[in-house]
């Protein structure tokens, strides 16, 4: 296996006049990437920085994300992508616990910022430094094992931990969605899901083949099928929430979807009955993946043109993984049973920056594990039931959150549900459901308890049914579970 910047390097030879990166008006061809991106890594080394010091990038959706990453990956740099979204003091934490030397992005962004750190804002001058910078810069050997990122994870459960990610990690992944998205030299990458995430994974593709990738600073749900139409996108990532914004529109129009082959949809769980929704619309244009921070985005992988006969499955195991379901002693469960989806490979993460104890929880013989509970069929496909912490307890059996969702979910006028276990003095824990209805849509209570009534044993039944507005979310469009908690979490009688 190769690094990032041995396949880049191929691809500037190969595709020298191809355009390798479009931003609003800014088109950069791969010899003027290998060109903008020499000088940025000149630059850098000419400011003290070496092979293993950290580089902190701050902004919004842009092309520069694109050549700051292949400026990493010739230099040894390891890079550490913020969330834009992130509160100021979220940024500071993880500028401070990487120990990053200097940090790039949008002035808006970086004013926010307190700490004392070099600073480098793109804009002019940025590109002022890559005009005055030479082409030259000091040659670093770079192996496979070598740091290339710094991802935090969104912290949902304390502060957000650094996951190292090596070279041989994002190749692996990289391969790994080449093959679960059928990507080849003629495709398009679109980016409109944040590229410090899941897009990010998705980018490095484009080395492999030498592809074209088009940026989108934001989304608007009409205005972003108009953009991919032009700019005719094969393949591109998108997170479920804005999947479903997109089909559930009241003007969505499936033609604007013609040039693309493969949207890889991946960030959380989406429901079967909002899936089979989209694939009537869509068609077989889904590849759901399911993975980690710690294991990008390949634990496994659920083709196009399975995705619709297997919609509550999240796929079988990718190939640059090992997977097994286990029990609490770590013992591989039997077949059906429920326990903790852990994995091991090329594609699992080094460890948590500066973190043993959480590295070592993580991390056992190699092993990731993942704190997702799931079962394996008799054909080999992955079903999630829920995330470890989010187990209900009542009355001391245990019930999955996510299976009572999914019935939830199954009625027309809902559009998106958050089921949580909330203090209950007799019980321990009681099943509180919190739905989100369609713009024009209504449901009653008594509906949805016949509805779980149908499909669901009495205990596991919510005792408590809400239709809110709107249900609090993590800037990557996760359901904040333990925010919701929090503002509905009094004791129960």
């Amino acid at each position: 296996m190769e690094t990032i910047a041995s396949y880049a390097k191929k691809a500037f030879l190969t595709f020298k006049n191809k355009p390798a990166v479009k931003y609003k008006d800014i088109i950069h061809t791969y010899g003027e990437l290998e060109s903008r991106t020499y000088k940025i890594v000149s630059f850098l080394q000419g400011k003290g920085v070496k092979k293993g010091d950290r580089i902190a990038i701050l902004m919004s959706n842009r092309s520069e994300h694109i050549e700051l990453d292949l400026a990493c990956a010739f230099g040894g740099f390891i890079k550490v992508p913020l969330n834009y979204r992130l509160h100021p003091s979220e940024h500071e934490y993880m500028i401070e616990q990487s120990g990053a030397m200097i940090l790039i992005g949008e002035e808006e962004l970086l004013n926010c910022i307190s700490l004392h750190i070099p600073k480098i804002t793109v804009g002019d001058m940025y590109e002022t430094l890559i005009k005055e910078s030479v082409q030259s810069y000091q040659e670093v050997d770079i192996q496979e094992d070598d740091y290339f990122a710094i991802m935090y994870t969104s912290g949902t459960t304390g502060k957000p931990k650094g996951v190292t990610l090596s070279h041989r990690n994002i190749v692996s992944g990289a391969l790994s969605l080449s093959l679960a998205c059928e990507i080849s030299w003629n495709d398009v990458i679109g980016h409109v899901a944040p590229l410090t995430h899941g897009s990010n994974f998705l980018s490095h593709a484009a080395w492999l083949f030498g592809l074209t990738q088009v940026i989108f600073d934001k989304f608007d749900p009409e205005d972003f099928l108009d953009d991919i139409y032009k700019e005719k996108v094969s393949v591109i990532f998108l997170v479920p929430t804005i999947v479903n914004l997109l089909v559930q529109g009241k003007n969505f129009d499936p033609k604007k979807l013609e040039h693309v082959k493969s949207i890889n949809m991946a960030g959380s769980p989406i429901a079967a009955s909002k899936l089979s929704l989209a694939l009537d619309q869509v068609g077989e244009k889904f590849v759901e993946t399911y993975g980690q921070v710690e294991a990008p985005m390949a634990i496994t992988i659920m083709p196009r043109k399975e995705l619709g006969t297997h919609l509550e499955s999240c796929g079988m195991t990718g190939p640059f993984v090992e997977m097994k379901v286990v029990d609490e002693n770590g013992n591989e469960v039997k077949q059906g049973a429920v326990g903790e989806v852990i994995c091991k490979g090329p594609l699992v993460m080094q460890g948590y920056w500066n973190n043993p104890e959480a590295t070592k929880e993580t991390l056992q013989d190699g092993w990731l594990y993942t704190g997702d509970l799931g079962w394996i069929d008799d054909r080999g496909f992955l079903h999630l039931v829920d995330r470890k912490k989010e187990v209900i307890i009542s009355g001391g059996l245990n019930i999955y959150p996510r299976e009572i969702e999914e019935v939830l979910n199954k009625h027309t006028s809902v559009k998106e549900t958050c089921v949580i276990g909330l203090p209950d003095e007799k019980w321990g824990e009681m099943v509180s459901a919190f739905i989100v209805l369609r713009e024009g849509h209504t449901a009653t209570e008594e509906e949805m308890l016949e509805l779980c009534k149908q499909h669901l044993g009495s205990f596991k039944k919510p005792k408590l049914i809400q239709f809110i507005d709107e249900l609090p979310k993590s800037s990557y469009g996760k359901i904040l579970k333990k925010e919701m908690k929090k503002i509905y979490g009094g004791v129960h009688s």
